[in-house]
């Protein structure tokens, strides 16, 4: 049997701490996340480099440090989640939905929600640095985030392989 009385005790220091006055300060008052601090891994799926920016007081977007070699790309990918794609350094361009984005340090990428995209460093000799904030907590928060990934494909070999579904 459930413990009832400890459920409801926590429903109801929730809903005391909902009753504060917003902005409602952290609790953890150390604001500052550095990027010495960043822990970089490669997806098993997509060839760029990820650093997610964690332990910060925020609940409802995610931020990420992603790296492209030279010559390199990310994986062809979609997801619910909005994402804003802000290039640090480098140029090169993004495959989104049918259409070609080119893009160069200080540009922002938008990916709208459910849109096929991969991006692509335009140099043969420096990598890309781009910050990426998305959505992605607030939708994960209420079980409906979801993310889809082709590999390497192309837009064009997308479409071919739905049979120009994509």
């Amino acid at each position: 049997m459930k413990d009832f009385e400890a459920e409801l005790a926590a429903l109801r220091a929730q809903i005391k701490v909902q009753r504060e006055p917003l902005p409602r300060p952290p609790a953890d008052p150390d604001l500052v996340v550095h990027e010495r601090d960043l822990i970089w891994y490669e997806p098993a799926d997509n060839p760029a480099r990820l650093a997610p920016v964690l332990g910060t007081p925020i609940r409802s977007f995610e931020l990420f440090l992603q790296e492209f070699a030279p010559g390199g790309s990310s994986d062809m990918q979609r997801h619910h989640h909005e994402a804003v794609h802000y290039v640090l350094a480098g140029h090169g361009y993004s495959e989104i939905g049918d259409g070609r984005h080119d893009w160069a340090q200080g540009d922002f990428v938008c990916v709208p929600p459910m849109m096929w995209h991969r991006h692509y460093n335009g140099s043969a000799t420096e990598p890309v640095r781009m910050l990426i904030i998305e959505n992605s907590k607030i939708l994960e928060a209420l079980g409906m985030n979801f993310r889809d990934s082709v590999g390497l494909l192309t837009w064009d070999e997308l479409r071919q392989k739905l049979g120009g579904e994509a």
